[in-house]
């Protein structure tokens, strides 16, 4: 696949995160996937592996977060890899704001996204 195909679906999963809509995010999804969150309770973060897995790793996001943005997306795409940068901005359940950055790396299967690896930044004092 082309990267500009690659483009315009990294473009469509960040715009299906800010519209909260899981649909749209698995349509991005390959039939084989997983995701990789920014938390947990491994080194990696606590991994989704399967559809049904990151479909619930997706909507637990949604969940911690009944308020959230990600804005300034930058996107770019080299072969079968992807970066996405952006600002996340929500209040979680217990109404604590969070305004860090973040970023996204991908492993592309065709044009699917196969994998999502999220990284945020901490804050401290």
């Amino acid at each position: 696949m082309s990267e500009t195909v690659r483009m315009r679906l990294l473009e469509r999963f960040a715009a299906a995160w800010n519209a909260r809509d899981l649909d749209a995010l698995m349509d991005c999804m390959a039939p084989v996937c997983a995701f990789h969150a920014s938390g947990g309770p491994d080194a990696s973060g606590r991994v989704y592996s399967g559809r049904a897995a990151v479909r619930a790793g997706y909507q637990a996001v949604f969940d911690a977060f009944p308020e959230a943005a990600w804005t300034n997306a930058r996107h770019f795409v080299a072969g079968n890899r992807g970066v996405s940068e952006w600002r996340f901005r929500g209040v979680d359940r217990e109404g604590r704001r969070v305004d860090v950055d973040g970023c996204d790396l991908f492993v592309f299967d065709g044009d699917l996204i196969a994998v999502k690896d999220s990284y945020r930044k901490m804050r401290s004092g």
